[in-house]
């Protein structure tokens, strides 16, 4: 091998790692670039209390014969107890039995409780209702886009919304039913 050939092999090995970082630098700019784009286009908004509820339709996995839905401005002129839950969720399956105990006594008053279920089975969630013996709204949000608009972290997380649609509250972690019947008085409808 001579002189001028080891020339071109170090000539086209220079390049070639030339071509790999401006690949790899055009690679990492590239993903800059998506993104900042991604985070502009979407909705990072993280609602806090007093802040309007965004609205969510969803399908009612607890009725007897027919689905019906559930939509959070068909609710408007009560308050709502709006609480994200699993089944795997063992504070989620504590705070269960004050929910439906206070339903009962709240319902009447003018406050409906929706629990949105994150399962991904609705076989799973209906044997955990008829378990617990669930009668307030258990909508099923399948695909996760009620959590998401609502940017729900760890399970159970609740707001509380008054009768006018305003967040009043939001708790992360299950509620004893002190505290539960607590922040159920402070959404109360005026008599």
């Amino acid at each position: 091998m001579g002189l001028e050939e080891v020339k071109q092999k170090k000539k086209r090995k220079k390049r070639g790692r030339f071509v790999f970082r401006v690949s790899i630098i055009g690679a990492l700019l590239g993903a800059v670039v998506f993104t900042l784009v991604s985070n502009i286009q979407a909705d990072n908004t993280i609602y806090r209390a007093g802040d309007q509820a965004p609205d969510f339709k969803l399908q009612q996995i607890n009725e007897s014969n027919e689905r019906e839905s559930v939509q959070l401005s068909d609710l408007e002129g009560k308050g709502v107890m709006l609480n994200f839950w699993g089944t795997w969720c063992k504070p989620c399956e504590r705070e269960m039995p004050y929910m439906q105990e206070l339903y009962g006594k709240y319902k009447d008053k003018g406050i409906e409780i929706v629990a949105v279920s994150l399962d991904s089975t609705e076989l799973v969630v209906d044997r955990f209702v008829d378990r617990h013996n669930l009668t307030f709204p258990v909508p099923h949000d399948t695909t996760e886009e009620v959590r998401d608009l609502y940017k729900v972290g760890p399970l159970p997380s609740t707001f509380f919304i008054n009768p006018e649609g305003e967040i009043v509250e939001y708790v992360e972690g299950a509620l004893t039913l002190e505290s539960l019947e607590g922040h159920l008085q402070n959404i109360l409808p005026e008599a």
